[in-house]
């Protein structure tokens, strides 16, 4: 993705953040342990990951009916498939040995913009 992308919705410093981490190997000068960390230091479990999404979304002023982390995750797939990316390339990042389930987990699979039908229709109706 380009810097311009990143910068005008606010990503590019996470960005430069986590290429960092993945350059180092390192999560606040740690090179083992958790990279989700409770306030203690302990490893963050699910009830921990909720309660701070649920904080995080109330600052923020989100209000979403049952918000859970791997909300998270169907919003990782359906950004990168809305972003263009390849879902052989999708389905590497989230991990998955099936295409169907990364399908599954795209939040906007049933937006029409999408269908092959009609990003053909489009390209013969535009004469090329």
């Amino acid at each position: 993705m380009e810097e311009g992308y990143l910068a005008e919705r606010g990503l590019l410093d996470e960005v430069k953040a986590a290429s960092a981490v993945r350059a180092t190997g390192a999560v606040d000068g740690r090179a083992s342990g958790p990279i989700l960390r409770t306030g203690r230091g302990s490893r963050m479990d699910r009830h921990c990951a909720t309660r701070r999404l649920h904080h995080l979304a109330k600052t923020g002023g989100v209000h979403a009916a049952r918000m859970h982390p791997h909300m998270l995750r169907h919003t990782f797939v359906t950004t990168m498939l809305d972003a263009g990316i390849d879902l052989r390339d999708v389905q590497i990042a989230a991990r998955h040995a099936d295409p169907r389930t990364t399908m599954r987990y795209d939040r906007a699979r049933k937006n029409l913009d999408r269908h092959p039908n009609y990003i053909l229709a489009a390209y013969m109706a535009s004469g090329t």
